[in-house]
């Protein structure tokens, strides 16, 4: 497949309606003004719109679509693939969910490279980390190779899929978790954690223990 940038006026651009990709209003800010003040971004995907003579929808980057539009861009950079419905779907589907995962350490030197020129407040305008993470990232020692699990070891996102009933029992329990009152919610499980998401993290741990637990009182230890 050819690749070719091209520059199409952004009222020839119409956004996918089955797009599951969504991005906070802070997110989107940030993204404005990284394109506001460095003029550069990933070139938009798009495809010749199925029912629309002269136009292109698109497939990747509706929210730099956004931007450049809250920036008064007439135009944008583009990629066009000749996809049909499927292939559309496909790419839809995988295009802002595939990706590795940060190495810790190259992230922190990148970061402190930086900071180097820019302050924490201006970086956090720019970067997906709040002012509090790019201070902790900044200013953490970096990973040795022989630092034990049990060191603090980094951060590791999970993703899963619930259901609405699901969703609100887990939201409940995370409250309740939180709560300085609840039960067994001391030591490293208390809400004297750093963030909102330390102390969520720690919440959604003391509840999977005590799953653990009830799991063990009825069917016997080693079960986990």
């Amino acid at each position: 497949m050819k690749t070719k940038i091209t520059r199409i006026p952004l009222d020839k651009l119409v956004p996918n309606v089955d797009n599951p990709n969504w991005m906070s209003r802070a997110s989107l800010a940030k993204l404005t003004r990284h394109i506001e003040r460095t003029g550069y971004y990933e070139p938009l995907v798009v495809r010749p719109h199925p029912d629309k003579a002269g136009y292109f929808q698109i497939i990747n980057g509706y929210h730099r679509f956004e931007a450049l539009k809250e920036l008064d861009h007439e135009t944008a950079d583009v990629v066009v693939w000749r996809v049909n419905d499927e292939q559309t779907a496909i790419l839809l589907a995988t295009l802002n969910r595939l990706g590795g995962r940060d190495s810790l350490d190259k992230k922190t030197t990148l970061l402190r490279r930086l900071r180097r020129h820019m302050s924490i407040p201006e970086l956090s305008k720019l970067l997906p980390q709040t002012r509090g993470q790019l201070e902790r990232l900044t200013t953490r020692k970096s990973l040795s190779p022989m630092t034990s699990p049990n060191q603090n070891p980094s951060p590791v996102p999970l993703v899963f899929y619930v259901d609405q009933s699901q969703q609100d029992a887990i939201e409940q329990a995370l409250r309740l978790a939180t709560d300085p009152v609840s039960p067994g919610n001391t030591g490293e499980n208390a809400t004297d954690q750093g963030t909102r998401a330390g102390r969520r993290a720690a919440a959604l741990t003391c509840v999977a223990n005590l799953f653990v637990d009830l799991t063990e009182q009825t069917t016997g230890p080693g079960t986990r």
